[in-house]
């Protein structure tokens, strides 16, 4: 009996705390605190849902609980039958109407947020291209990073995906490799990514949120993709438009000024990285990273290869030994470097950071301006 006794006490223990743990979660990771429009919306059908589902579980509960108290041995006698209910026309409709009635309820809202979430018209014109009002980013998911081209911008990161806040920012998602999927919990749900067709959507971050979460949002691989996929990670630097421009600008001067390391074992990590890593990394905003990410500004990222804290001694043992770290990567074996060159490989990309507010934003704007005047142009002489 005691023993039935102090389970009892653990197992009630546990429930108790797995309540309190549910409502656990961190604003910059968790879907149960929605960070923008669409987060909020879907986070308005999942408490519908459980309303629901709460509200037929606990009618079931209190009916089994009254039949059972009322309908007691030692009150009712040993020979007690009861009341035979089979094919009593009015309770067959209303147990039948009523979970018409719940589905409908949720139907109606799911369909409607279905169809408004898939709703990205505004990321072309009426001809069919990409409309150059929009924030366009193309996302390209990899065994097991991520890479984010600016459509209008010709600019290519990695891991790193920046996004301006209180606007929709249209993402098309396609796999390299194999189905993944792309999901920033505290934005909206996840969708996936295939390899044989683009899915499109977009999210939206809202400022304040992204303030009271330090402008930064945790992406994931919501999709089983091989032994490294609870380690595929990225992400999300939500910023106001106006430091988004900054940054984009900053990232244009980037790829003019060539960036040149400065500490003499960063230099000689860079002709090391020039003879080797380049086949597989790009350094410079514009191109993809071929075989693996863009490196452009490592040095800025908030973490190494997704998941270890950023710093030189994580770099280099990240390098040394990529398997250890994220088992079935396409690094492992790619490089053979020994200690000292890998030393100074790190070194040298710890050096690449972006000069801030070196771009000129408006000088930006006009060169665009001006590009699309010259293109209207050319379109009317046609």
């Amino acid at each position: 009996m005691k023993n039935s006794w102090t389970k009892t006490k653990f197992y009630m223990l546990m429930s108790v705390l797995a309540i309190f743990l549910a409502g656990c979660g961190r604003e910059n990771l968790s879907a149960l605190q929605p960070a923008g429009e669409v987060g909020r919306q879907q986070f308005f059908l999942i408490i519908l849902s459980i309303s629901i589902m709460l509200l037929v579980v606990g009618t079931v509960a209190i009916a089994f609980t009254i039949a059972v108290v009322k309908s007691r041995r030692s009150k009712v006698g040993e020979d007690f039958v009861p009341k035979q209910v089979a094919g009593n026309h009015t309770l067959e409709v209303i147990w039948t109407t009523i979970p018409i009635i719940l589905l409908i309820i949720l139907a109606i809202p799911t369909v409607w947020v279905t169809f408004t979430l898939a709703d990205v018209e505004d990321m072309v014109t009426e001809d069919g291209v990409a409309n150059k009002d929009s924030v366009i980013v193309n996302v390209t998911a990899y065994q097991y990073w991520w890479e984010f081209e600016y459509v209008h911008e010709n600019v290519v990161t990695s891991q790193d995906l920046v996004v301006p806040t209180d606007e929709k920012v249209f993402f098309n998602l396609k796999g390299a490799d194999v189905k993944h999927s792309f999901w920033v919990p505290a934005a909206g749900g996840k969708l996936d990514t295939n390899v044989d067709g683009i899915n499109s959507f977009y999210l939206v971050f809202d400022d304040d949120k992204a303030e009271n979460a330090d402008r930064l949002f945790y992406g994931k691989c919501a999709e089983l993709c091989g032994p490294s996929h609870a380690l595929m990670d990225f992400k999300v630097v939500a910023l106001p438009r106006a430091e988004f421009d900054q940054w984009l600008a900053d990232m244009k001067v980037y790829e003019e000024e060539a960036k040149v390391a400065s500490a003499d074992d960063a230099k000689e990590g860079q002709e090391i990285f020039n003879n080797s890593c380049i086949g597989c990394h790009a350094v410079t905003p514009t191109n993809p990273g071929a075989a693996g990410p863009n490196l452009t500004n490592f040095g800025d990222r908030e973490l190494i290869a997704g998941i270890l804290e950023h710093n030189k001694e994580n770099l280099v043992s990240w390098i040394k030994d990529p398997e250890k770290i994220k088992p079935d990567n396409k690094m492992t074996g790619a490089y053979q470097l020994n200690d000292e060159e890998i030393d100074k490989v790190a070194a040298y990309l710890m050096e690449l950071k972006l000069d801030k507010n070196s771009g000129d934003v408006e000088k930006m704007k006009k060169e665009i301006e001006a590009e699309e005047k010259e293109d209207n142009d050319e379109g009317s002489d046609k």
